[in-house]
């Protein structure tokens, strides 16, 4: 079974940091690209930060210049360091993946695959 398996949320206070991890976990051939959501109460989920195969980041402009998108290939993880929080901030966080795993004899390509959520609340 492939499962992303995320960890890190929590509650800050304004201007605090945390650090988010995603881990793929299962048998694994290659990971594409990665990426961060979050999903705010009665909001749709939007795009935070991605990472391509190239290691290349891109971000929404709501979080330019205080999150930080990496990955550890070796580890299959992606992470996302947020710095100077706000309580704007404050959603469910998901990670999703574009990769390929295998099946049987067979090798699987899950272009949307996603983690189930971490929680952050980021207090005034």
């Amino acid at each position: 079974q492939v499962q992303l398996v995320e960890s890190g949320g929590g509650s800050v206070q304004s201007g605090g940091s945390l650090r988010l991890s995603c881990a793929a976990e299962g048998n694994i051939y290659s990971i594409h690209s990665m990426a961060w959501h979050r999903q705010a109460p009665g909001k749709q989920r939007d795009l935070v930060a991605t990472i391509d195969s190239d290691g290349t980041p891109d971000y929404a402009d709501s979080v330019k210049g205080r999150f930080t998108i990496s990955t550890d290939k070796a580890k299959n993880t992606v992470y996302l360091q947020m710095d100077s929080l706000q309580p704007e901030d404050t959603a469910v966080y998901y990670c999703n993946a574009d990769l390929t795993y295998k099946y049987d004899f067979y090798y699987q390509r899950a272009t949307d695959f996603w983690g189930q959520g971490t929680q952050v609340t980021v207090a005034s």
